[in-house]
C-alpha cells in the first residue's frame, strides 16, 4: 500500500472508485482515504465481499478515514443508481470524485471477437463510465474531480486486444469531451493509462510475456506498482491539479509495445 503519511489534502471529500476490491482500484481507494476523503468501493461479487471489507477496516484504521462497499454489476444500467443512493445515505448528498475504474480485458484476435464478447467489453469499459458519470454530475460539488482509468493499449497496438484497446480509446475520447462540457464550475476530467502492473490480473499472464514486458519498460525493467498508479489519480483528486484537464497521461514506465 502507499505511505501511511500524507497531506489531509482531501479531507470532507466523498470519493467513489469503481471496481476497487483489488489491484489498482483498491490502492487507489486506500490512497484517497490517506489524503482525506471518505470512500465509496464498488466491487461485483460475492469473493469480493471479504477483500473489500478488510480495505474497509484498513482504511478505518490506517487511513483515519471511512469508507464503505457497494455491490452491483456495472454491465446493468441501474448500477450507478445504486452507487450513488448509498454514498447519500452514508455520507450525504454531494460528491467530489468519481474514479472510474471498473474494467473488463480478455485477448480475443480479430476472427474471434462475437457481438456478445463486444458488448461485455464495451458495457463495462465504456458505457459503464458514461453512464457513472451521468447519474454523478447532479450531486458533483464543484470544482470536481472525474478521473478514467484507461491503458497503454488505447494508444499501443499488441495482438489480441484490439477490443479492449478499442474500449480505452473510446473512453480516452469521452475523457476529452467531458473536460470540454464540465470545465465552467472548475471540474476537471483526465485519464491515467497505466502500463503492465502488479496485480492479482498480471499474475494470471504466461511469465515469459511479462519478463518481456520488463525488458520494454526503459525505467528500471519492471512493472508498475499499484501504488504509483494511485499516487497520479491522488494526485488529480487533489485541488493543486485543477490546472490540468482533458489529459490522458501515461503511467507505465516508457512502456510500448509496437
Amino acid at each position: 500500500m502507499a505511505e501511511l503519511q500524507k497531506p489531509r489534502t482531501l479531507e470532507g471529500k466523498i470519493a467513489i472508485v469503481t471496481g476497487a476490491s483489488r489491484g489498482i482500484g483498491k490502492a487507489i481507494a486506500f490512497d484517497l482515504a490517506l489524503r482525506g476523503a471518505k470512500v465509496v468501493i464498488t466491487y461485483s461479487s460475492d469473493r469480493s465481499k471479504a477483500p473489500v471489507e478488510q480495505l474497509i477496516s484498513q482504511i478505518k484504521v490506517e487511513a483515519r478515514s471511512s469508507a464503505i462497499g457497494v455491490q452491483c454489476n456495472l454491465q446493468h444500467l441501474s448500477a450507478p443508481k445504486e452507487i450513488i443512493d448509498a454514498s447519500i445515505q452514508a455520507f450525504g448528498n454531494h460528491i467530489d470524485i468519481l474514479v472510474n475504474n471498473a474494467a473488463a480485458i480478455s485477448a480475443n484476435f480479430i476472427s474471434d471477437i462475437t457481438p456478445e464478447y463486444f458488448e461485455e467489453i464495451f458495457s463495462l469499459n465504456v458505457r459503464a463510465p458514461l453512464l457513472m458519470v451521468q447519474a454523478v454530475h447532479p450531486h458533483l460539488r464543484a470544482p470536481g474531480r472525474i478521473i478514467n482509468i484507461s491503458s497503454v493499449a488505447a494508444r499501443n497496438g499488441y495482438p489480441g486486444t484490439g477490443t479492449y484497446a478499442a474500449s480505452k480509446a473510446a473512453l480516452e475520447g469521452y475523457t476529452r469531451n467531458w473536460a470540454a462540457e464540465l470545465g465552467k464550475d472548475g471540474t476537471t476530467v483526465n485519464a491515467v493509462e497505466p502500463g503492465p502492473v502488479e496485480s492479482e490480473m498480471l499474475d494470471q499472464v504466461d511469465p515469459k510475456t511479462v519478463e518481456a514486458q520488463k525488458q520494454q519498460t526503459p525505467v528500471e525493467q519492471r512493472v508498475g506498482k499499484t501504488e504509483e498508479i494511485a499516487e497520479i489519480v491522488g494526485f488529480l483528486a487533489e485541488p493543486r491539479s485543477s490546472w490540468v484537464t482533458g489529459q490522458c497521461l501515461s503511467a507505465s514506465g516508457g512502456y510500448a509495445t509496437y
